[in-house]
């Protein structure tokens, strides 16, 4: 379906790509952001995340073979330190060798991007003069109490105190208003639009009406009874399956063909069910374990007879999900800008970040002893002939720079490491490219009021067979200093959606899938994004009055090809290899005067691991001297 209403004609990006005029005439429409510059990263709609300009050199070299040229002469002053890849394993990598070294080491951090924060990224709104902000990436401190001593030094270090968001985070909200989690089955695949209860959620199996919910499912009543006989019922599966090698077996099968070839539920059940994963892994549970569905309490699992503690002997934190900036991670990432370079953004506390903006005019100042290069891609690293620096090789604006460094950490794309630093060896890069990262897209939506959420009592839809986005929510209900999340439904609100191109049911790895899935979204125009965006919300909200060109103001698509870093996948790798053990441990490997840290570099795709990776990469460094 296409929508072509003339109020949206603002929002149509050339070829998707934001103006910065539609910065300037927000500025300017709107007071409250008339002190922005026009090139503020943050405010920039259309299609973000991996934007045109930020990716093209990289896949000249990676796909094309282009060799840059390498200036003959140095084009900059020498550092101490230089970082590829702004993001918060890079920022953190700066901060740490700072610390080691102190203040006045010259460190230089570079980043293809217009922005920094890597995945960590700040959208920024504002809807008839008030500012709305949302997160287009890394969500979340996940669990931090389970943060290794140096990454929760480094959170303390930036003044983060996690404990202050049982305060900030309104755990409440939802059910205040009334808001549940939601089915909403478009009429693409299921004949018409439809939205119902989402019973399969944490404590499905104390839904009491949960067969009256699933008899709304728009699929034939041979899958209704299926799908609730399967729920509902005591009786255990496997029974006639050997106890010693069930638990392996199980980890070798997928969910999905376990609800197929053992719980025998027809296609249409197993529909309704498998992208409900997708969020948490970029994969269905066609590429995942049945173990899997144990840990995460999926349907049916009950019937399996096993609790996760049978084969997972891993430490359980009890934590609540709600160490949630309203920028997400970006604000670990402003935080870290600020610690390095105090003059770029005013605010001492973290309750002061989420209306403070960055002065990006401070990032690259000469005079100052940290320094961060945006637009500029890496194309060669590579020791001098003595084996005492580094020489570095950037692209910025189609003009190749030359600058030399006592110590290099590359923190950016592990995937592109062994195409820009020609002294990995053979079996470095093979370590390095087992790994597939997770292709994602997060839409925000900036919309003028949330009546039609208020009216249906839902508060996330989840989208069963959906063509691009798979789930579309309210954002966290988090305020924080000036920061007041939406009150009411009279007031603006964030729509968050979530897409993670997969290819169920095919018989492909998760590795495979998310190969496609990357070469899939870089083919996608913000159009494309946006007549989805617009094809959902109607259908699901549009019998309860929203309307996409009154309702919606703007649109920013955070497009991340290279998304999330790969976590070893027990369906398909050995069960051994985890964050302590894997391909990774030798695609991280030391080379002399260059370090690698990323989350990649740690098979795990939280903050943490990536602020590991850096700590690591950091101490690697120091011992050299």
């Amino acid at each position: 379906m296409s929508f072509n209403h003339k109020s949206l004609t603002r929002r149509d990006f050339l070829n998707g790509v934001a103006l910065q005029s539609s910065a300037l005439a927000l500025a300017t429409a709107n007071p409250s952001f008339a002190s922005a510059p026009v090139n503020y990263p943050p405010q920039l709609t259309g299609l973000r995340g991996t934007h045109k300009g930020a990716f093209e050199v990289a896949h000249s070299v990676a796909w094309q073979g282009k060799q840059w040229p390498i200036p003959n002469i140095q084009t900059d002053r020498d550092y101490d330190l230089i970082v590829v890849g702004a993001g918060i394993s890079g920022l953190t990598a700066a901060m740490r060798f700072q610390q080691e070294s102190g203040n006045s080491a010259r460190i230089l951090l570079l980043d293809n991007h217009d922005d920094f924060g890597g995945h960590a990224k700040r959208n920024e709104f504002n809807v008839d003069g008030q500012q709305l902000v949302g997160y287009g990436g890394s969500q979340s401190i996940d669990t931090p109490s389970s943060y290794s001593p140096q990454s929760r030094q480094i959170l303390t270090d930036l003044g983060i105190e996690t404990e202050r968001f049982y305060r900030y985070f309104d755990r409440d909200f939802h059910q205040r208003h009334g808001l549940k989690r939601g089915l909403f089955f478009a009429k693409q695949h299921y004949g018409g639009n439809k939205v119902v209860d989402n019973p399969f959620g944490w404590d499905y199996r104390n839904q009491k009406n949960l067969a009256a919910i699933i008899k709304q499912f728009p699929i034939d009543q041979d899958s209704q009874n299926a799908l609730i006989e399967f729920i509902e019922s005591q009786q255990p599966l496997l029974t006639n399956w050997d106890q010693s090698q069930k638990i392996d077996r199980l980890r070798k099968l997928s969910y999905a063909e376990f609800l197929k070839q053992y719980a025998q539920l027809p296609q249409a059940a197993i529909d309704v069910i498998n992208n409900s994963s997708n969020s948490l892994w970029g994969i269905g549970w066609d590429a995942l374990s049945v173990l899997e569905a144990i840990r995460l309490d999926m349907p049916g699992s009950h019937r399996l007879q096993l609790t996760v503690s049978d084969f997972d002997s891993s430490e359980a934190h009890d934590e609540p999900y709600i160490f949630h900036f309203p920028d997400g991670n970006a604000s670990i990432a402003r935080a870290l800008v600020q610690y390095l370079i105090p003059s770029a953004m005013k605010g001492d506390s973290m309750e002061s970040w989420a209306t403070s903006k960055v002065d990006y005019n401070q990032l690259d100042r000469a005079a100052a002893p940290v320094r961060i290069r945006l637009n500029a891609t890496a194309v060669n690293v590579k020791h001098d002939q003595g084996r005492d620096q580094v020489n570095v090789t950037y692209v910025q604006q189609g003009q190749s720079y030359r600058v030399r460094g006592q110590h290099v950490i590359l923190a950016c794309n592990n995937n592109i490491i062994s195409h820009i630093c020609p002294e990995v060896s053979h079996q470095q890069t093979e370590a390095i490219e087992y790994a597939q990262k997770v292709p994602l897209v997060y839409a925000n939506v900036a919309i003028r009021n949330w009546h039609a959420f208020k009216q249906l009592g839902y508060h996330h839809l989840q989208i069963p067979q959906a063509e691009l986005f798979h789930s579309i929510a309210l954002d966290f209900p988090v305020s924080m200093g000036n920061y007041q999340f939406s009150p009411s439904p009279d007031q603006p609100i964030v729509l968050h959606a979530s897409m993670t191109p997969t290819t169920p049911h095919q018989g492909m790895s998760g590795r495979e899938q998310h190969r496609a899935g990357r070469h899939k979204i870089y083919g996608l125009s913000f159009e494309d994004f946006e007549n989805d965006l617009f094809t959902l919300l109607d259908g699901a909200l549009g019998s309860v009055g929203f309307d996409v060109a009154r309702d919606i103001s703007a649109i920013t698509v955070n497009r991340w090809p290279h998304g999330y870093s790969y976590e070893y996948n027990e369906l398909f790798d050995p069960v051994h290899w985890g964050p302590e053990n894997g391909p990774h441990i030798l695609g991280r490997q030391q080379l002399h005067r260059i370090s690698i840290a990323n989350a990649d570099a740690s098979a795990f795709a939280y903050v943490n691991g990536a602020m590991d990776a850096a700590i690591r990469a950091v101490d690697e460094q120091i011992k050299l001297g």
